[in-house]
């Protein structure tokens, strides 16, 4: 039984190409390593081994300046490391439920791009910050930031401008539309920011503008994820007369529509669609 479950597990976080189960794998895999990796050490009196302190130190994002040409790397790293178990539950739970509406409209590619460009843009916002403002000069030093808020953030967001009626239900608040969730989010990491965790706050407020923009310029036509795309050898070939469109090809969705059902969708919601857009939105999503 042990052994089908991590067969399962291992299917679904690398192999079963969904991004999503792939980020929060990755997140879990690494607290959990660490967290066995402390136990002999706290059993024996002995402390942590891997403490806080040194994760910070080694893969959290500094805010100074001066430490990035050493730790350039940690821009990415940061990402992927959590303070405590609270920190990585709630974080994996809101990957979990947005990532896969997101997922329902958009494509796998177009995930990873904005989890790792929404944690890239949340350590440069930090970055800026603590840099900026006077009221960090003497703590800009020593601190530093770690968690995947900041790609999560990106992600509820963009979610919800692409579909800002669409709606999910909440323990104890009942059906929320997705606008007014993130506006809240947003709204709480504006108030954070005059927090002890006011680096966090800023991390959060840079992922949610790269969510929000990303979005923007995609409904414009401009789709920032293709960087990630495969560009294919230049080859030489004879002229051969024009082949029918294959099935694959007749199956294929015209952007245009798209931008119009989605448009349709942020005006009026998704129950409004009828069941040709419906089935439109999933034939694209298969592409």
């Amino acid at each position: 039984m042990n052994s089908s479950l991590f067969k399962d597990l291992k299917y679904k976080v690398f192999q079963s190409g969904n991004p999503v189960y792939f980020y929060i794998g990755i997140n879990v895999l690494i607290f959990v390593v660490l967290t066995l990796l402390n136990i002999p050490f706290f059993l024996s009196g002995k402390g942590s081994m891997v403490s806080d302190a040194v994760i910070r130190e080694f893969f959290g994002f500094p805010s100074a300046i001066t430490s990035l040409p050493a730790r350039f790397y940690t821009i990415i790293t940061y990402q992927f490391f959590h303070g405590g178990f609270f920190h990585l539950l709630f974080n994996m739970l809101w990957l979990f439920w947005l990532g896969n509406i997101f997922l329902e409209f958009l494509k796998s590619r177009q995930f990873h791009f904005l989890y790792l460009s929404g944690g890239i843009a949340g350590a440069l916002f930090y970055l800026l910050a603590y840099n900026i403002f006077p009221v960090f000069a003497t703590s800009v030093a020593g601190a530093t930031v770690i968690g995947s808020s900041a790609s999560v953030m990106a992600v509820i967001v963009a979610t919800a401008t692409l579909l800002p009626d669409y709606s999910i239900r909440l323990l104890l608040f009942g059906d929320v539309k997705l606008k007014f969730l993130a506006m809240a989010y947003v709204v709480m990491d504006l108030i954070g920011i005059a927090s002890t965790d006011a680096g966090g706050s800023f991390a959060h407020l840079g992922g949610a503008i790269m969510g929000f923009a990303y979005i923007k310029v995609l409904k414009s036509g401009v789709d920032w994820s293709n960087i990630f795309k495969r560009r294919s050898k230049l080859k030489v070939v004879k002229n051969k007369s024009p082949k029918p469109a294959t099935k694959k090809q007749a199956d294929d969705v015209d952007q245009e529509e798209i931008d119009r059902i989605l448009d349709k969708i942020s005006k009026t919601g998704y129950d409004k669609l009828n069941r040709q857009e419906k089935e439109t939105l999933f034939k694209a999503s298969k592409n």
